[in-house]
């Protein structure tokens, strides 16, 4: 009985052997791959931890250089932080907040300059929605109308849909194409939220073009009270 067992037994170290003369090199490689893309994984996660920290306390400085108002601190703060962590959220933050003191102070190139940054490298679309919109109010002051509108014009977030058509709207009226205007700022007032106060302004806009952009639900809700009454 224990010879049985024994042989029961050799033979199944034999077939283990045999399996892993095998197979042995290519589950060792693929136990490497996998605790090496878990290494990676990890260090990935530990930079990205690290950069955002140290993102952070640089936006802390140039916040405090701009209520400062030191321009030559914000310049240096700003071209430091796109040079060692420009993927992050907070150079994307930085730029869009740096380019309304630059505007505010005159500085208009400037400003235009960090909204460009911001339009073309953020990763967050939602940033570069607002980077294109402000850049293109910006050209809008300038009369570079071509360059405004390609700023808005294409695809954009659901969320920023009804605003970019407003400012196609706005630099359309500045060249004098009323009827396409009149057709943009339509499209903003459909697309923007009842509730919002900003779709008021859509709204005067379209009055000032002799438009009642509400006549149309008037005249649905006149026949459908008519249609109720009968």
């Amino acid at each position: 009985m224990a010879k049985h067992l024994d042989l029961e037994e050799q033979e199944q170290l034999d077939e283990i052997k045999h399996f892993w003369k095998q197979y042995g090199n290519l589950i060792t490689w693929i136990l490497v791959a996998v605790l090496g893309a878990f290494a990676a994984w990890n260090g990935y996660q530990y930079w990205q931890r690290s950069q955002a920290a140290q993102a952070s306390v640089m936006y802390d400085e140039i916040e405090r250089a701009v209520e400062a108002g030191d321009v030559a601190r914000i310049d240096r703060s700003l071209a430091d932080m796109k040079d060692r962590f420009g993927s992050t959220a907070f150079a994307q933050q930085a730029g869009l907040m740096v380019a309304k003191v630059y505007h505010d102070k005159g500085s208009v190139d400037a400003a235009s300059a960090a909204l460009r940054g911001v339009a073309e490298k953020a990763s967050d679309p939602g940033y570069q929605a607002i980077a294109k919109l402000r850049l293109a109010g910006i050209l809008l002051e300038k009369k570079s109308y071509d360059e405004a509108l390609q700023q808005v014009s294409g695809d954009s977030l659901k969320e920023f849909v009804g605003l970019f058509a407003d400012r196609r709207g706005d630099v359309l009226m500045a060249q004098g194409k009323k009827a396409e205007a009149q057709a943009e700022y339509e499209k903003a007032y459909k697309n923007l939220d009842d509730r919002a106060e900003y779709r008021r302004l859509v709204g005067f806009k379209l009055n000032a073009l002799g438009i009642d952009p509400d006549a149309e639900k008037s005249k649905l809700a006149i026949a459908e009270t008519a249609g109720a009454n009968k």
